[in-house]
């Protein structure tokens, strides 16, 4: 196998949860399909967890990124973690705080540096993680905060047969509805666009916008967020050029037949975007950050607490993962060549 570039690498997650035992799969099932990857975790971890749960893989420890093409074919390689790690699955502790925030900034740093292709998280345990000062609603904004974007990256999901974005993130029902701006909605809308041209080859991507009332408000009937908000946004977005229609009733947007009309939505808050792309697709929807100055990819799921270490967590959302970050350097390098 010959490789050029950079490898991927993928932080450890929640240690208690099914990063570790999904991240094994993926090699161990498919690294004949994917682009060379590292994991940042404790080795000796990783050992036993393999041990444990009868994945008969090898692991080797590497210094540096660099490391990883020289052993990926027949070794999963993991970058140690200067901060150690005790965990039972099953149960987080706070205590593994610091190493799975480590994991983070070090796969940051690597991106930042050029250093990695890309960069895709395993599933972290807020909750945990909040115990310990961690000040941030998730993943997303705490990267942005490393990479010190002036706009908060944002949430876009992607699936073969569905894409959306979402204008609030993390965030309960009622901060969301208080952050439904048409200043939010028209950035959200832009990076999503400026991100499909980039990344996955779209010349003019078609954009429909979600209402957030029943039926769309039904003219201020149902709320008048539609009419005082989102048309405007939508009006201002039409204006500069954005190939874009709503607000479009919630409730029909996501059929089949609704699908065909548009590349992506954009949703005003997290669960109405999550929702319909997880039941349409859950194996192969990929969380990717858009508005970051990396690409930076996961699965769709959470840290499987319930079932970690029972073996029955897919890898398949984590397989997706890692491929999309592949398509979207091939992408960002198709653009470059484009405008040179």
């Amino acid at each position: 196998m010959s490789h050029t570039v950079a490898p991927i690498a993928l932080t450890m997650g929640e240690p208690s949860g099914i990063g570790g035992e999904i991240t094994i799969k993926a090699w161990k099932n498919y690294k004949s399909e994917l682009w060379p990857f590292f994991l940042i975790d404790d080795p000796k971890r990783i050992r036993k967890l393999a041990q444990t749960m009868a994945l008969e893989i090898k692991v080797k420890e590497i210094s540096n990124p660099s490391e990883t093409i020289n052993y990926f074919d027949n070794f999963l390689p993991v970058l140690p973690l200067k901060n150690s790690v005790t965990s039972k699955l099953g149960s987080p502790e706070s205590k593994n705080s610091k190493a799975v925030i480590e994991s983070i900034k070090t796969a940051s740093k690597y991106a930042m540096s050029e250093q990695v292709l890309g960069v895709v998280t395993n599933p972290i345990q807020k909750s945990v993680l909040y115990e310990s000062g961690f000040d941030f609603p998730g993943h997303t904004e705490f990267l942005g905060h490393l990479a010190g974007t002036d706009l908060p990256p944002l949430m876009m999901f992607i699936s073969p047969q569905l894409r959306v974005a979402c204008v609030t993130g993390h965030k309960s029902l009622s901060e969301s509805i208080k952050e439904i701006s048409l200043e939010n909605i028209v950035n959200c809308t832009f990076i999503a666009e400026t991100s499909l041209i980039k990344y996955f080859n779209f010349k003019k991507p078609r954009i429909a916008i979600a209402g957030i009332n029943p039926h769309a408000g039904e003219d201020g009937s149902m709320g008048n967020e539609e009419r005082s908000i989102i048309a405007p946004a939508v009006n201002y977005l039409i204006e500069k050029g954005v190939n874009v229609k709503g607000p479009f009733a919630p409730d029909s947007l996501f059929s089949e037949k609704a699908r065909k009309n548009y590349d992506i939505v954009i949703c005003m808050y997290h669960d109405q975007g999550l929702i319909p792309i997880k039941a349409i697709d859950f194996e192969e929807t990929v969380n990717v950050s858009i508005g970051l100055p990396f690409i930076r990819t996961s699965p769709d799921h959470g840290t499987g607490i319930d079932i970690a270490g029972t073996g029955e967590a897919s890898e398949q959302s984590l397989v997706e993962a890692i491929k999309t970050v592949k398509t979207m350097h091939i992408g960002s390098k198709r653009e470059l060549l484009t405008v040179n």
